[in-house]
């Protein structure tokens, strides 16, 4: 009998190896399987005639063939790679939106100035003037067209946030049912199909977002997102929203239930699909629509503010040439705060392309942040008029009395530029209206002795006297230091060179060279009716060349070093695909190795095991033959 039972039991072990064989076999293609393994044992001995007889084998468990570093190294790569391939995808739409040559703003940018310098040489032309306006029109056309299309990236990166939240919750609610049956399985043995697809199922989530993962004893896994945020916690799954939780009811953040509200987790989302959408759509996106509005205000209120300084073909003064918007305020967070701030535009040179966070607490106390950077702005890099209840920073001017008077906490988002080309609109109505004409003009004395001249003499402030005709015939005579008028007004005197002298009054400024005597006079005039003075609209020309946008940089320059920032960030995007894509083959090809299965070593395997079961049915057959012998001998 003990042939026989031995005989069986291998007969029996040998099948299960060639089931599990044939399983690896059947399962070689299969994503994410891992090769299983039979792990034989053999039985307790008998003793027997004094000596220990073996029992045969014994199946002691189907091993399931992983490495959880090597697994953790591929779903660490495969979340790095979705990342770089959602950026690098992003960044080239961007790029080649904005340097188009003939969708680009540099085109019609330079028309514009150009058509500027027509009405330069020739001011009294009507179709130069005509030809201006509708450069102008073309100008705001175009800004309108690009941010437009930036919009609509924008609303497609909205989408894939909201469908990429979506999947991780589907994931998240499928792994907390593997997990459930991988607890309730594990009572019986390893359930390593479903540790299979769980580990599949965690891949899956890796590239929608960076995971974090901590088995617990009972062997369910649990799963955590961003900053430490559960998403699964054994058989319960968590789930993620999208919602506009900055406040910008076009920007969907990703917030976790919190109270009765939502809290955003979005600055805390790293890697995967998910995390690159954040990323692009904060960085890359945010810059380029604020450089287009920062680029639209500035244009705007440059010229605006030079045609204000001027007379039109009418002799009229000259007005705002553009339509200008006015910055977005946001209340932000669940609950929004009651009220918001005001917030308008004081000086667009100053606009920088960020946004901003304002924060006021409980004890009246402010708090401005920059953003993407959420960097706390110093007291000393922005003005508070505690008497107007005003916060003045960065060319903006935020009027908190409201808040003030009625105590309203919360935060907002302030976005001071981003709809700056969107709303940018012409006002001008006919090329008469432009102001090519300078306000004012000025000569010398006919007595005076010296040889000092007036250079020039220009509107500084159309809010001034220099409009009102109270300055018509008004002398300024030299007292051998300074300049004073013969009305008794205040007026001031700078040499700001040798021979030079700068001439301020109420919003106008001339300048004298020479030397002028004690006693010498000179005479300013309005210039109504003189059509073939450019002066004003020399002085318009030359905004293009000026370092307007931020104080540092022309039109021309802002633009085109969006162009260059955007082409170097689609360029690093690009390598850094290409660096996560190699790195992912890597951990697929080490996943492989030792997870993998190799046709060869099964068969190898199966032909051995087949062997192995064929000896052990030879054992039964002998053991059969030797008892049917035995009987045989009993009976005769």
């Amino acid at each position: 009998m003990s042939s026989l039972n031995i005989g069986t039991s291998g007969l029996l072990a040998y099948q299960r190896a060639i089931s599990t064989t044939s399983n690896n076999i059947a399962n070689a293609s299969t994503e994410g399987y891992s090769r299983q393994s039979t792990s034989l044992a053999n039985r307790p001995p008998q003793f027997l005639g004094g000596n220990f007889q073996g029992q045969g084998v014994e199946v002691d468990n189907i091993r399931r063939i992983s490495d959880q570093f090597v697994n953790n190294q591929l779903r660490d790569a495969t979340s790095e790679n979705a990342n770089a391939e959602t950026r690098v995808q992003i960044a080239n739409r961007i790029d080649n939106l904005l340097a188009d040559e003939a969708s680009g703003l540099q085109p019609v940018l330079q028309s514009f100035f150009d058509a500027a310098q027509d009405v330069s040489s020739d001011p009294t032309s009507s179709s130069a003037r005509e030809v201006f306006r509708t450069e102008a029109e073309s100008l705001v056309e175009r800004l309108g067209s690009i941010d437009s299309r930036l919009q609509e990236q924008r609303q497609i990166v909205n989408g894939q946030i909201e469908t990429g939240v979506q999947e991780v919750n589907d994931l998240a609610d499928a792994l907390a049912d593997v997990n459930r049956a991988i607890v309730s399985g594990s009572t019986q043995g390893t359930p390593n199909d479903l540790l299979d697809q769980r580990d599949r199922l965690i891949n899956d989530l890796a590239e929608k977002v960076d995971v974090r993962t901590v088995e617990q004893d009972d062997g369910a896994l649990n799963v955590f997102v961003g900053n430490g945020q559960a998403l699964v916690l054994g058989g319960d799954a968590r789930e993620l929203r999208a919602e506009p939780l900055s406040g910008d009811p076009e920007r969907l953040d990703i917030g976790v239930a919190s109270g009765d509200g939502t809290a955003s987790i979005s600055r805390f989302i790293r890697g995967g699909e998910l995390g690159g959408l954040l990323e692009m759509r904060g960085g890359m996106l945010d810059e380029a629509q604020n450089t287009l509005g920062q680029i639209a205000h500035a244009v705007g209120e440059s010229f605006n503010e030079q045609n204000r300084r001027g007379l039109d073909l009418n002799g009229e003064q000259g007005e705002a040439i553009f339509g200008l918007g006015e910055p977005r305020v946001w209340g932000a967070g669940d609950p929004k705060p009651e009220s918001n701030p005001e917030v308008s535009i004081a000086d667009a040179g100053a606009l920088t392309t960020n946004d901003y966070r304002l924060r006021r607490d409980e004890n009246g106390d402010y708090e401005l942040r920059r953003l993407p950077d959420n960097r706390v702005i110093d007291d000393d890099d922005y003005e508070i008029d505690d008497v107007n209840d005003e916060i003045r920073v960065d060319g903006m001017v935020i009027d908190v009395g409201e808040l003030e008077d009625d105590g309203v906490t919360g935060e907002w988002l302030i976005q001071p530029t981003r709809s700056g080309a969107s709303q940018m609109e012409v006002l001008m109505q006919d090329g008469d209206e432009l102001a090519a004409a300078a306000a004012l003009r000025a000569r010398e004395g006919d007595g005076n002795q010296g040889d000092a001249t007036v250079s020039s003499i220009a509107a500084t402030d159309p809010d001034s006297e220099a409009f009102d005709g109270s300055i018509d015939g008004l002398e300024v005579s030299f007292n051998g230091t300074d300049f004073e008028r013969g009305d008794g007004g205040t007026i001031d005197t700078e040499e700001v060179d040798n021979g030079v002298y700068r001439v301020s009054g109420d919003g106008w400024e001339m300048e004298v060279r020479g030397t002028p005597e004690d006693g010498d006079t000179f005479e300013v005039f309005t210039n109504e009716n003189r059509e073939g003075d450019n002066r004003n609209m020399q002085a318009m020309n030359a905004l293009a060349e000026e370092d307007i946008v931020e104080g540092r940089r022309n039109f021309g320059d802002a633009y085109n070093s969006l162009i260059a920032s955007v082409g170097t960030q689609t360029r690093q995007a690009q390598v850094a695909e290409e660096s996560a894509s190699a790195q992912l083959d890597q951990a697929r090809d080490q996943r492989e190795a030792v997870s993998g299965v190799n046709l060869d070593e099964e068969a190898a395997d199966l032909l051995r095991y087949q062997q192995a079961y064929q000896a052990s049915a030879q054992v039964i057959q002998i053991g059969n033959s030797l008892f049917d012998s035995l009987l045989g001998a009993v009976r005769g």
